[in-house]
């Protein structure tokens, strides 16, 4: 009997003491995702073109804008999506690609994402296609062109979004990155090309 009751206290301080133990031991917590991070338009572009080549291996580019996108953060010649028109001379079509940081409104989708093949007769109007390697320079250095000689507009203007477009027009030799300031380019009164293979100043469009 003595025995019992000597054993009975110790056996409930164990289990008191492996309740003590669990309780204690820290729970593993998962780490928050880091938040999407915008991509430069030559980077985006990069992914695209590798993707494209499989659709046709003799493209060019007709066009690069960046895509606003909801919930990521704005920095410097970045955005949080880019798309880019493909062309192939030799099948006489064109072919829009995008590419996202994150899946997104309007068919946006992360990634690189292909969107439907058209026809294509050749250039029309004052853009034409050019070839890939002629963008030496991205859009956030394009940016930095700009800015030094948009002081004056930016100081009275702060709060203006900021977009970005590489075409090739009759009237530069070499294709242009067009920093546009405003929501689109048909509203917007002011811009700023730049060569987008030496970087260099173009011409300001008000």
């Amino acid at each position: 009997m003595f025995r019992f009751k000597v054993l009975l206290p110790l056996t409930a301080l164990a289990i008191l003491a492996g309740c003590s133990q669990t309780s204690t031991k820290p729970v593993a917590t998962k780490e928050p995702e880091k938040p999407a991070e915008p991509v430069t338009g030559r980077y985006a572009m990069y992914q695209m073109f590798t993707a494209a080549r499989a659709w046709a291996p003799d493209i060019q580019i007709l066009r690069i804008r960046n895509v606003p996108v909801r919930g990521v953060p704005a920095e410097p010649g970045k955005a949080g999506a880019w798309e880019t028109v493909f062309v192939s001379p030799s099948t006489g079509r064109a072919k829009t690609y995008t590419y996202s940081v994150v899946e997104g409104e309007g068919n946006l989708h992360k990634g690189v994402f292909a969107g439907l093949e058209e026809s294509w007769s050749g250039p029309r109007g004052q853009t034409k296609p050019f070839l890939m390697q002629a963008i030496k320079i991205d859009s956030d250095e394009a940016l930095k062109a700009a800015m030094a000689k948009a002081a004056d507009y930016v100081k009275k203007n702060p709060d203006k979004p900021i977009n970005y477009l590489a075409e090739l027009n009759e009237r530069f030799p070499n294709p242009v990155w067009r920093v546009i300031w405003g929501e689109s380019l048909g509203t917007s009164n002011f811009s700023i090309y730049v060569d987008a293979t030496t970087g260099k100043y173009l011409q300001t469009m008000h």
